[in-house]
């Protein structure tokens, strides 16, 4: 038997202001975007705004549904749009923001399982690590790369 460690890195930030300027503005265009979600449910409105390659910033939200199953996640409106619209750019990164009824939440919001394979299949697709900024009113935090999100990821490569 072996033991191996495994080591995950986050940055942590204590406000938006202390983010450079390309992550301030993807922060931002989340929480717009959250602005917009439908939860008329839960009443958790989640934003996303990702930066591709290009330039081009894509804002994605929640969308509820009263059969709940039939939603779909901000991570995963905002990333299907992307490679739906523009195929061929990577994406470099991507916020994510969540409001309840008492405004922003306190803690960085976390993707999903389903919007964590997602994203872990986007960043095989284009062979690139993507940015992943979590915002939240108390501490914001940046992984770079789904792997320090997702150890032991299913990968494309792990199909054969």
């Amino acid at each position: 038997m072996r033991t191996k460690e495994l080591r995950i890195f986050v940055y942590e930030y204590d406000t938006v202001l202390e983010l450079p300027e390309t992550d301030q503005k993807l922060v931002f265009a989340a929480r717009d975007a959250s602005e917009k979600a439908y939860a008329p449910y839960s009443k958790f409105q989640v934003g996303a705004a990702l930066l591709l390659a290009n330039g081009e910033i894509i804002q994605g939200n929640n969308q509820e549904n009263s059969a709940f199953t039939n939603g779909l996640c901000a991570e995963r409106v905002a990333l299907f749009y992307a490679n739906a619209n523009f195929p061929d750019v990577s994406v470099k990164a991507l916020a994510v923001t969540a409001k309840n009824i008492n405004g922003l939440v306190a803690g960085p919001v976390k993707p999903c399982g389903s919007c964590r394979q997602v994203l872990v299949e986007t960043e095989a697709r284009f062979k690139n690590p993507i940015r992943l900024i979590l915002d939240g009113k108390k501490k914001i935090q940046i992984f770079e790369g789904v792997d320090n999100l997702l150890p032991f990821a299913f990968k494309p490569d792990s199909l054969g």
